[in-house]
């Protein structure tokens, strides 16, 4: 009798049919992204102009500027903001289709290229970001899983603990203590890789334990299975049955993951670049937001959601080359 020594594989045949299904997953996901895009511009869109307080005055450099009646009538009508409202939804809809942001109230300078050089920051900060929470998150669950009870007992509550752990009162527990008491990095972010650290650890470690919850789960039943018991039974050595064999079916849900862990990590970028002073789109969006710069606020949460959106596909393809078996469930 012969025994299974890997998970069982199924069998990828690259077939018309196959391929047609292929693309319609790809025109699916575009298309779904797509509508998502649409979404985002026009929810921004309405629940702007539902703050109080005129956009005239963001234009005008704020409600102090006491400009004359005709120099507003004159800034309305250069902006459109005489038009009805839904004249003006249609009207800025058109624009964004064609990757026309307008210009920044504030600032007096072209919205796109601005909000594109503070993108390069914050990708910098959650692409780094999602890497240590992953190598933080395997390390943990590896070492732990699938020994006594007093260490996964040891693993689970330093990922409870580390989940649970919200992003500013770590930031403040880290500056305190490696800034200002040990004096090893800066409180804020300066350029170079010092200036990443502080950051980077206030937004991986909570992650790190979310993810660590999460492969701790597959890591216990993936022990359990046939494979693993032959490649012990061969004689091979644990840490060769936790890399080789176990590794792969554990990291499978975190890589289904990764996806809406890099949404949150751009959305704790908010956070994390105001606490540290660090340029990028989440320091830009909290300032466009409190100044009212319609463009900016805008420009910056397409950026955001498109950016998503392409991390989202591209996780769900990495899914289907580490799992075929995904590919085959998803094409009945």
């Amino acid at each position: 009798m012969t025994v299974s020594t890997d998970a069982p594989a199924v069998a990828s045949v690259s077939t018309p049919a196959t391929r047609l299904r292929s693309l319609g997953w790809i025109a699916r996901r575009v298309g779904g992204g797509v509508f998502v895009l649409w979404a985002v511009a026009t929810v921004i869109f309405f629940a702007l102009r539902l703050i109080p307080g005129d956009p005239v005055d963001a234009i005008l450099g704020g409600p102090g500027s006491q400009a004359s009646a005709e120099a507003v009538a004159q800034i309305r009508a250069d902006y459109g903001l005489d038009q009805p409202l839904i004249v003006q939804y249609f009207l800025a809809m058109g624009k964004l289709a064609v990757a026309d942001f307008g210009t920044s109230y504030a600032l007096k300078v072209a919205v796109a290229p601005y909000v594109l050089t503070q993108l390069w920051s914050t990708l910098v900060l959650t692409i780094v970001s999602l890497v240590v929470a992953w190598l933080g998150a395997l390390a943990l669950t590896l070492a732990t899983s699938g020994r006594g009870r007093v260490a996964r007992a040891l693993g689970s509550g330093l990922e409870l603990l580390a989940a649970a752990v919200p992003h500013f009162w770590l930031a403040s527990l880290l500056i305190i203590l490696l800034s200002n008491t040990l004096h090893w990095l800066p409180p804020i972010s300066v350029p170079g890789p010092l200036g990443l650290v502080l950051p980077v650890l206030t937004l991986a470690l909570p992650l790190t334990g979310f993810l660590g919850q999460v492969m701790r789960e597959s890591l216990t039943n993936a022990y359990e299975q046939p494979f693993v018991l032959s490649a012990r039974a061969r004689g091979e050595s644990e840490w060769g049955v936790r890399l080789r064999h176990v590794l792969r079916h554990a990291a499978l849900p975190g890589i289904s993951l990764s996806g809406w862990a890099f949404g949150s990590l751009l959305s704790g970028a908010v956070v994390v670049e105001t606490i540290f002073a660090r340029p990028g789109l989440g320091r830009t969006l909290l300032s466009a937001v409190t100044i009212r710069d319609i463009p900016v606020v805008t420009a910056v949460a397409l950026l955001s959601a498109l950016t998503f959106i392409i991390v989202t596909i591209a996780t769900d393809v990495v899914d289907r080359i580490v799992d075929p078996r995904v590919t085959e469930v998803a094409a009945r």
